[in-house]
């Protein structure tokens, strides 16, 4: 069985993705991530980190996109699956993925890293809401 990549379904999903953790970051939750972070919020970044910043952002958005596409075309084979509803097939990898994934690794943050219960929501919730947003983008594109 050969596994099909929508290609355009990935290249949106990281546009989209990559919208998402702007408004994210930026107006959402950008003041207090950053207080959270320890971050001076009364200078502003410099662009060249910036820039990098968000050639990084396209990067991982790109391989989230592309692995959770070649995840979801390989549960498609599993028997039954083909019986779920699309919003049941959105919901259950976004949460599973999140829930195995980012959940624990956040939690090692906290304990390890120091950081903070409101930047675990902060970082978490993002995360939870991205794969909901490529997942979808994904299932409903195929």
């Amino acid at each position: 069985m050969e596994i099909q990549i929508n290609w355009l379904a990935i290249l949106v999903a990281v546009v989209a993705n990559f919208i998402l953790g702007f408004l994210w970051y930026t107006p959402l939750f950008g003041k207090v991530w950053g207080k959270e972070m320890g971050m001076d919020m009364t200078q502003k970044p410099d662009p060249k980190v910036m820039m990098k910043g968000m050639a990084f952002m396209v990067i991982g958005n790109f391989l989230l996109a592309y692995v959770l596409s070649h995840n979801i075309v390989a549960w498609s084979y599993v028997p039954g699956m083909d019986e779920m509803s699309k919003i049941s097939n959105v919901f259950s990898t976004a949460f599973f993925t999140w829930l195995g994934f980012y959940v624990p690794y956040h939690l090692g943050a906290i304990v390890w890293e120091s950081r903070s219960w409101k930047l675990f929501f902060i970082n978490t919730g993002y995360a939870l809401v991205s794969l909901v947003l490529v997942a979808s983008i994904i299932i409903f594109m195929n």
